[in-house]
């Protein structure tokens, strides 16, 4: 059993220590929550040692970052006395600090997923924690879900606690088996908020260096300012030293530095010395810098964003959450008083989001599902997720493993995936590295993907294979640490380790290689020096300046931005042949159909590859099928109220629409549907067999509209509409005068009141249901009277319309009774 030393700082999670032993010995599950500084990640774990359940098993302590770990390990072998490696150790990738006596492991949590894959008992494993578990990581959560599994179904001894400073704790103990929750409050040293503000239209690295140099002269100790990224940290490092007052030191603190950097700034600063920290989000957990007693929040945090659609992750600058800047003003008060600048109004706090959001929801699930399927079950619904991935891009995310053969049609690991499990990489890059062997490239290929696994390796120059080349060449210590690993990698994948690291690099193949794990990042030039289009469709661009902007052909790893056009990152060039070589089988060549200017059709035979046309060719006679089906489209695009219909086509259609419209719902099925919306939708189908032989969309006439119409009226149809509606209205003179169907006041006869003498009931069509509207005319075809009661206007109104029109029109008759009357057409009737 091993002694934990009494004589330490009291922190405030000692005051709660007995309470997580009672609640661990009781049960397999507790949830701690603690303010930032309470001291958890130190003082749990060493509290945990001498608990009788725990036998001589170990305890891992999951970080989400290197760094966190690294240095979580060392505060608590110094608490004990020792050395890291002894009673406790550290794993992360690529270092590690294990002795035979360790029995704390801090590691990250992507470790511990694959050492719960090799080994699902967890054999020896006492417990688990899993700290900072507000921060909702993919391998956090993937991690506590398989956790639960091998507790529930091989383990019920094995412990697991959440810890966190804000956490949903009833959500995390209702799926634990409601858990108790144990809460420590208060802070290790009180810590004074003030507000700055910002100008959001300035750009932030000034309104930043201003804080820290204010904070210079009217504060003391060391500073830990938080900025989105490694280009902001850079860019106020420079401004800071042209005039950094004696004394101050200013030490970058982001993921892309080695270790040795990295450990470096979180160091006390030497004696009279104080110490300016530049870090991104990698220090606002889990992490104490000595000396620092002022935080400089900007209030951002750069983040990954996948998107499904095209397969790519962009980095985006987003606001941080309430929980986020509490994480962050509590790096102040970690070993006295302290004081946090917020680069934003006191009101805006209220604004900012409650949590981060979890990182299952924007991230590339590819990665999840080979591990689910390397687990035994493809899907996620049976596991214990706290927030289960979003169903549509996990449905990408497995159709894109059965792309890349790691799975099969029924979820089920393959051989291939077998082998892409082993290695610590994404599947895309397991993929390239086991493809790059059967091609004698896989020493070239391990290095391609330690780049793309860590963008801070070898620059930051657009063009792999300068990347490649670097560090190929760079003597560092991350550099020779990371080429170690890459050949680690190849013998995972079953390369001999020796015979790997002799193989010949060639940087020409860093294209090809890059197509092996991105087909749908292939990228073509599309005119403009610099200017790019993907495989997936998207744009893409380059300075017009670059080596890479007058490649035909690129790959790209990276792409920034959200616009159309993404400035790309990271990118290799590749040739015409290397594209046959690789995707020949993917190829569709389709014969497309482009409308000229002049209306004339061409037939284009297309080769493409995704969104990309490899070879456009003219074809010299074209399946008349095609012309047909192209020239439908065109007219069904443009809509069937553009089409040359002549007015008599025109007043048949509206005849046929009035008619349809008086019918009972169940008999228009008699009459066809000829409204714009309806012919348009069914276009191809009743103009389409007319179109034999026609080239030209102004070739598409009046005749061909009209051949188009009669077969769309059997010969019972005809005589229905005749009946129903028919074209003319014979008047008693013998006249036939034409109904106008499309008149607001409904069919429409416009006729001289004369040829109406001698009627006495009123005209009307579908067969008595409908009146006409009579618009009756004076002999000089002027509008006298509308009516749709002609024996009503005899008795009524035409004893004043007689007496207007008989002075003004004497040589025409104007009986008394026109009822009576004879019709005529004539101005005196004949004797």
């Amino acid at each position: 059993m091993t002694r934990v030393p009494n004589s330490r700082l009291p922190l405030p999670i000692d005051r709660v220590l007995p309470e997580v032993l009672a609640a661990l010995e009781a049960g397999p599950n507790a949830v701690l929550v603690a303010d930032p500084g309470a001291g958890k990640t130190t003082r749990v774990p060493l509290a945990l040692l001498n608990a009788p359940w725990r036998g001589d098993g170990r305890i891992l302590v999951l970080e989400p970052r290197r760094l966190a770990a690294r240095a979580a390990a060392r505060r608590m072998a110094q608490e004990l006395g020792q050395k890291v490696g002894q009673t406790v150790g550290y794993r992360v990738r690529m270092d590690s600090a294990i002795g035979p006596e360790t029995r704390i492991e801090v590691i990250t949590e992507g470790i511990f997923t694959r050492m719960i894959l090799d080994d699902p008992d967890l054999t020896g494993i006492a417990a688990v924690l899993f700290d900072e578990f507000h921060e909702r990581s993919l391998d956090g959560d993937l991690g506590l879900a398989l956790a639960l599994e091998v507790q529930g179904a091989l383990r019920e001894d094995l412990r697991l606690m959440p810890m966190s400073a804000t956490l949903e704790a009833s959500r995390v103990s209702a799926l634990l088996g409601n858990c108790p929750v144990i809460s420590s409050s208060g802070r290790s040293f009180p810590v004074e908020t003030r507000y700055l503000g910002r100008d959001p239209q300035a750009r932030l690295e000034p309104q930043m260096v201003r804080a820290i140099r204010k904070a210079l002269v009217e504060e003391t100790g060391s500073i830990l300012a938080f900025l989105p990224g490694q280009g902001e940290i850079r860019r106020c490092a420079e401004m800071l030293e042209q005039d950094l007052p004696a004394g101050c030191l200013v030490a970058p603190l982001y993921g892309g530095l080695d270790a040795k950097a990295q450990d470096q700034a979180i160091q006390p600063a030497d004696p009279g010395t104080r110490k300016i920290v530049l870090a991104t989000a990698i220090a606002q957990t889990s992490l104490t810098i000595e000396g620092v007693r002022i935080v400089i929040d900007c209030g951002q945090s750069r983040v990954p964003r996948f998107e499904p659609q095209t397969g790519l992750t962009r980095l985006e600058t987003v606001r941080v959450s309430r929980a986020t800047a509490d994480q962050r003003r509590g790096r102040a008060g970690r070993t006295e008083p302290g004081l946090c600048f917020r680069l934003w109004d006191e009101a805006q706090t209220l604004s900012l989001p409650a949590a981060e959001e979890p990182e299952i929801f924007n991230t590339d699930l590819a990665g999840l599902a080979l591990t689910l399927a390397q687990w035994g079950s493809i899907e996620p619904q049976g596991l214990g997720f706290l927030d289960p991935p979003p169903s549509a891009a996990y449905r990408e995310a497995v159709s894109l493993l059965q792309d890349l053969e790691a799975v099969d049609p029924a979820g089920r690991l393959t051989e291939t995936g077998r082998r892409m499990a082993r290695l610590p990489l994404a599947p895309r890059l397991s993929h390239m590295v086991l493809r790059a062997l059967e091609q004698d490239l896989g020493h070239t290929a391990c290095l391609v993907a330690a780049i793309l696994s860590d963008p801070a390796i070898a620059g930051r120059d657009p063009d792999l294979r300068d990347r490649v080349r670097r560090l190929r060449n760079d003597s560092s210590p991350k550099a020779r640490d990371t080429r170690q690993a890459a050949l680690t990698w190849g013998a995972l994948a079953g390369a001999d380790r020796q015979s790997l690291g002799r193989e010949l690099v060639r940087d020409e193949a860093c294209g090809p290689l890059l197509a092996l794990a991105y087909p749908d990042r292939v990228a073509q030039a599309r005119g403009q020096r610099g200017r790019f289009r993907l495989a997936n469709g998207r744009g893409a661009e380059l300075p017009e300046e670059a080596a890479l902007a007058a490649s035909p052909f690129l790959v790209v790893a990276d792409l920034q931005g959200k616009a159309a056009n993404g400035r790309i990152v990271l990118a290799a060039p590749l040739e015409r042949g290397d594209l046959d070589d690789l995707f020949g089988d993917r190829y569709a060549e389709t014969d497309e159909v482009k409308l000229e200017p002049d209306g004339r059709v061409r037939v284009r035979r297309v080769l493409r590859l995704g969104a990309l046309e490899l070879e456009d060719r003219t074809v010299a006679n074209p399946d008349p099928a095609t012309l047909q089906s192209a020239l439908t489209g065109e007219l069904q695009r443009r809509g069937s109220d553009r089409l040359a219909w002549s007015k008599e086509q025109q007043r048949l259609r509206r005849r046929i629409a009035y008619v349809r419209a008086q019918m009972p719902e169940g008999e228009r099925e008699s009459l066809p549907d000829l409204s714009d919306s309806a012919l348009t939708e069914t276009l191809p189908d009743w103009l389409g067999p007319y179109l034999a032989g026609v080239t030209r969309l102004d070739a598409v006439d009046a005749e061909i509209l009209g051949q188009a119409l009669a077969g769309l009226l059997p010969f019972d149809a005809q005589q229905r509409l005749e009946r129903e509606a028919p074209t003319h209205f014979t008047a008693p003179t013998g006249n036939r005068v034409p109904i106008d169907y499309g008149g607001e006041t409904g069919p429409t006869v416009a006729i001289r009141v004369q040829e109406l003498f001698g009627l006495k009931t009123h005209p009307s069509i579908c067969q008595g249901r409908v009146p006409l509207t009579l618009e009756l005319l004076s002999p000089a075809h002027r509008p006298i009277q509308i009516t749709r009661d002609l024996p009503g206007f005899w008795t009524g109104s035409w004893r004043d319309v007689k007496a207007d029109m008989k002075g003004r029109y004497p040589k025409h008759v104007w009986p008394e009774d026109p009822a009576e009357a004879q019709a005529t057409a004539r101005a005196k009737p004949r004797s």
